[in-house]
C-alpha cells in the first residue's frame, strides 16, 4: 500500500484556506474519512475550488440521469482510462447509490455484461465513445440516445461527466493519488 497521498505537496488541514478546510471537514464528518483527492488538490486552492464546483455542477445537477447512472459513467470511463482511484472511489459511491453490491465491479470490468438496463447500456456506449473517440461522435449517436428517452440536456450531462472525469483520471494518475482503503468495503 502506498504511504503518500500525492507526488505533489499536500498541505496540512490547518494551513488550508478556510473555505477549503470547511469543505474537507464536512466531507470527513459525513464519510468518516477524508478522500485523498481532497487533500491532494488542496495545494492549489483556486484549482480545488474550480474542480469541485464543476464536479458538483455535473454530479448534483437535477435532470433525467439518476445519481447512480452518473456514477456508472464515472466508473466505466475511469476503468477505460485505467484510473484506479476513480474506479475504486466512485465504485463505492455507485454501490451505495444503486443499492447493489455487485454493480460497480461489473461496470468497471465490462459494462456490456453488467446487470443494467438497455437505456443505461446506450448511455455507457455513448460515454465510452466520448471518452475514447470523441472525434467520432455524430448525429446517429444522439439519435440512439434519444430513442432511449434521453434529451439533449441528458446527452450533454453524459458527455460533460465523461470529459470532466477524463481530466480527473489524468490528474490522479499523474500525481499517483491512491484510493483510500475505506472505499474498498463501502456498499458491499
Amino acid at each position: 500500500m502506498q504511504d503518500q497521498i500525492s507526488r505533489h505537496p499536500v498541505p496540512q488541514l490547518a494551513d488550508m484556506p478556510e473555505d477549503i478546510r470547511t469543505r474537507i471537514e464536512a466531507v470527513h464528518e459525513k464519510a468518516g474519512f477524508i478522500p485523498n483527492i481532497f487533500l491532494a488538490l488542496a495545494h492549489r486552492p483556486d484549482e480545488f475550488r474550480a474542480f469541485f464546483a464543476y464536479h458538483d455542477a455535473l454530479m448534483e445537477r437535477p435532470g433525467n440521469l439518476t445519481i447512480a447512472e452518473r456514477e456508472m459513467i464515472v466508473v466505466a470511463t475511469s476503468a477505460a482510462n485505467e484510473c484506479q482511484y476513480c474506479v475504486i472511489a466512485h465504485g463505492a459511491i455507485l454501490r451505495i447509490r444503486a443499492k447493489n453490491p455487485l454493480i460497480a465491479d461489473q461496470v468497471a470490468v465490462n459494462y456490456r455484461k453488467s446487470d443494467i438496463t438497455p437505456r443505461q447500456r446506450a448511455m455507457l456506449d455513448f460515454a465510452m465513445k466520448v471518452s475514447l473517440r470523441a472525434q467520432e461522435v455524430e448525429e446517429a449517436d444522439y439519435e440512439a440516445l434519444r430513442a432511449h428517452g434521453f434529451t439533449d440536456d441528458d446527452i450533454w450531462d453524459i458527455g460533460g461527466i465523461t470529459a470532466f472525469f477524463g481530466l480527473s483520471n489524468r490528474l490522479v494518475n499523474m500525481a499517483s493519488i491512491p484510493p483510500n482503503p475505506e472505499f474498498y468495503a463501502m456498499g458491499r
